[in-house]
């Protein structure tokens, strides 16, 4: 399917990708939390009305 060469490649794509994007983050996790402060509550919003949506679809449905 995938060539040696391709699969290498993946993969070494993968580690320096992730290790940038973990280095990245946490250079800036103080700004992070000075800015994203309260975002926490959003997401609980949102998972909240996504199960109401759900519990009224299981209602009207059965």
């Amino acid at each position: 399917m995938f060539s040696t060469g391709q699969l290498i490649f993946a993969i070494c794509f993968v580690i320096v990708f992730v290790t940038v994007m973990i280095f990245s983050y946490k250079r800036d996790k103080k700004l992070h939390r000075k800015q994203f402060k309260g975002s926490f509550w959003i997401l609980i919003g949102f998972v909240f009305f996504i199960l109401l949506l759900l519990a009224a679809k299981v209602y009207l449905k059965g």
